[in-house]
């Protein structure tokens, strides 16, 4: 970055760092043993799905991917898209399976990253739950390369106090966003 570009305000983007996707599993620990907000064994990447037939191959290719690690035939992986018009792909492991759901994530975001669709990815979720079955996800922000915590309620409220608690019990275990007007609400996201 340039003197020019510090003077006028300009900042370089950051880089994704999808293996800050690894640290879910020791931010799960730690939700859990803290807040008593276990894992789902649910997550999502959401994306802008675009139209060709480049788009189709790398979609075909998650697919197969995923669905060959399905033991038994099962469809772990469906494809939802949402009322603003953005793409999730959902997938499903056991609650006690939050490695795999993060290898599954992991391999999507790449696959699409490594297609040149980087520019449509959004964001990436894993989803908790605590024992009164309030959610909680954690939210992959792809274009920060940072986490932030969003807690829906009943009638698209949030809950701002478990987000800035969860925010602290898990800044050593992932980045977490700063600023927290981008940590935009994921009203309808699989899983939640």
């Amino acid at each position: 970055m340039g003197f020019l570009d510090t003077l006028l305000g300009r900042s370089k983007p950051v880089r994704p760092d999808l293996d800050q996707l690894f640290g879910l599993p020791s931010a799960a620990v730690t939700l859990t043993a803290a807040a008593g907000y276990s894992p789902t064994g649910e997550g999502s990447v959401c994306f802008a799905a675009v139209e060709g037939g480049a788009f189709a191959q790398a979609r075909e290719e998650v697919q197969g991917l995923l669905d060959a690690d399905v033991p038994g035939g099962g469809v772990p992986v469906e494809f939802v898209r949402d009322s603003y018009g953005y793409t999730w792909l959902h997938s499903r492991h056991s609650a006690d399976d939050i490695a795999g759901l993060v290898n599954d994530l992991h391999a999507v975001n790449t696959i699409l990253q490594e297609g040149g669709f980087g520019p449509q990815l959004l964001c990436s979720l894993v989803t908790f739950r605590d024992a009164e079955g309030k959610s909680l996800a954690l939210v992959y922000l792809y274009k920060r390369g940072t986490f932030y915590p969003f807690a829906p309620r009943a009638g698209e409220k949030r809950d701002n106090a478990v987000e800035l608690q969860v925010k602290a019990m898990i800044v050593n275990d992932l980045k977490v966003e700063d600023d927290l007007s981008r940590w935009f609400p994921v009203w309808g996201a699989p899983g939640l």
